[in-house]
């Protein structure tokens, strides 16, 4: 079919991103009804705006740019942790279910800067060119932020930091001698 409506584009589009942005926004807000209310806003922005998208192929880093507005606008005053909101509906004793809320506990934790980098580059395998889109900034910076991140996630894990002396360094490639 050459020719779609707008609602079948629409539905499309909406099925393609909905996970991705419904993931990333949990994280950034640390409650699921918050982050569903800001998908919804972001498709509907995304929509009546849709024009302003260059590329097709840049979709999904330009949704998250509506939806990380989007999140911090409604959000910031109400972020909170896992802990005084949403619990699992049916806790079974599964200790891999554990270390998944522990690390969204963490989480939800840390910085926005620290923790969006990290959604998107573990949660949503996005690759940093692509995150240095959604986020406007160099992809130098997506490195280091995720590397601060990585070592705030620790923290906030209360994994002890491993000294830097201990740490063994494999060369790439042989050194001469």
């Amino acid at each position: 079919m050459l020719f779609q409506s707008a609602e079948s584009r629409y539905n499309q589009w909406v099925r393609e991103h909905y996970r991705f942005l419904l993931r990333s926004a949990w994280a950034l807000t640390g409650s699921r009804a918050i982050a569903e209310d800001v998908v919804q806003d972001c498709f509907a922005n995304a929509w009546k705006h849709r024009e302003q998208l260059r590329d097709a192929a840049l979709a999904r880093a330009w949704l998250f740019q509506i939806m990380r507005r989007a999140a911090f606008r409604q959000a910031a005053p109400s972020m909170q942790s896992l802990d005084d909101e949403e619990q699992p509906e049916q806790a079974a004793p599964d200790a891999g279910l554990d270390d998944k809320l522990d690390v969204v506990k963490a989480l939800a934790r840390l910085a926005p800067i620290h923790r969006e980098v990290l959604v998107l580059f573990y949660f949503d395998d996005m690759p940093t060119a692509q995150i240095a889109e959604a986020l406007e900034i160099a992809p130098g910076t997506v490195l280091s932020r995720l590397a601060r991140a990585r070592d705030a996630l620790k923290l906030a894990m209360g994994v002890p930091a491993t000294p830097k002396a201990d740490v063994n360094v494999t060369p790439f490639r042989r050194t001469k001698t």
